[in-house]
């Protein structure tokens, strides 16, 4: 695509991806669909006053049909994938949108005398609500992370390192169809009392508590489940601590319908934990959004009132610390539907023992 003359009027860029550009502004309420999508950014960069995006390869990147490896450029006039966005910028720009993905050396790159801003600010409301077959590509990377971790009981643990079962299970999620793993955890014995402990060279025994998640992405949609597993048998209390988890996973999931706040969901959890006296115990937040990004809005925290829609996509995940001695966290995938939430994967109600 030749690039256009500064000395003329912009033209209209390509669509990209297939997207069709259209002028009218979808309402509020309904998910940002195709053609749609350009137009709605765009009223969005109108009432932000930015005069253009910049976008890397990236959830927001894919969200506007971006397929290759380049940066994705968004004016008012029109929308262009290029190894290089300066000609495409519009003479006189004031205020720029960028991907928080870029690079350092990105960002001078542009060289471009304006206000750079996060393009998340435009973008993270449109995504909030998934389209239906965006809800069916988090279900299949949702229901391929559940598959794996389902076969953990006929796997050899015993005597194995966290790395290598953590390697094995990658192996078994690609084996399953995942596009690519973004992440993969397994902890035993006190490890599990970390939050966010990576796999190391720690010897799996029996006694242990075991704690194992699956972030994977299918046709590019995220999502993650985790389990908890005791070895041989339970540690003392341990049995109990699951349950709990669980209970909080129910009360969450409850709580999760249309016009709810997402930090009402947050204190369902926090009080199903509180009442069986783990409350000290318990992770900060009960989950966060799931779609093009691992992490997404809305986050289930006391801090974030966001209205639950129907197409939000939630990965609730209660989880309890206890220090020194062991860890239980559950992660499932919710859809938030008009008529309630829709489990997309369910964790055991009983804690799962591996015998091997």
């Amino acid at each position: 695509m030749t690039p256009p003359d500064p000395s003329q009027p912009s033209p209209d860029l390509r669509p990209v991806g297939g997207v069709r550009e259209e002028r009218t502004r979808p309402a509020v309420s309904a998910p940002v669909s195709g053609g749609n999508r350009l137009s709605a950014v765009r009223a969005g960069m109108a009432a932000d006053g930015i005069d253009a995006l910049v976008l890397r390869p990236s959830p927001d990147f894919r969200f506007l049909g971006g397929r290759g490896d380049g940066f994705l450029v968004v004016t008012m006039d029109g929308a262009a994938e290029t190894a290089d966005p300066r000609p495409y910028l519009p003479p006189g720009v004031r205020r720029v949108g960028v991907d928080p993905e870029m690079r350092v050396r990105e960002l001078f790159g542009l060289a471009v005398d304006a206000e750079l801003v996060p393009a998340a600010q435009v973008l993270a409301p449109l995504r909030l609500r998934k389209e239906p077959y965006e809800v069916a590509m988090v279900e299949r990377a949702a229901l391929a992370a559940e598959s794996v971790l389902a076969c953990a009981p006929e796997l050899s643990w015993f005597g194995a390192t966290e790395r290598a079962m953590a390697t094995r299970l990658l192996v078994l999620a690609l084996e399953a169809g995942c596009e690519e793993v973004l992440s993969v955890r397994v902890t035993a014995g006190p490890g599990t009392a970390a939050p966010g402990s990576v796999p190391s060279d720690r010897v799996i025994n029996p006694g242990d508590a075991l704690l194992v998640s699956l972030s994977a992405r299918w046709d590019g949609y995220c999502a993650e489940v985790a389990r908890v597993f005791a070895v041989a048998e339970p540690p003392e209390d341990y049995d109990a601590v699951y349950s709990v988890v669980v209970a909080a996973r129910h009360a969450g999931m409850a709580a999760a319908r249309p016009g709810v706040p997402a930090a009402a969901v947050a204190a369902a959890v926090a009080q199903a934990v509180d009442d069986s006296g783990y409350g000290r115990f318990a992770a900060p937040g009960a989950g966060r959004g799931v779609g093009l990004g691992a992490d997404e809005s809305p986050r289930l925290r006391a801090d974030d009132d966001t209205p639950l829609e129907a197409g939000m996509v939630l990965c609730l995940e209660p989880a309890i610390y206890v220090p020194d001695l062991f860890g239980a966290r559950v992660a499932d995938i919710v859809a938030c539907t008009e008529s309630g939430p829709r489990p997309l994967t369910t964790a055991p109600s009983s804690l799962p023992v591996l015998e091997r």
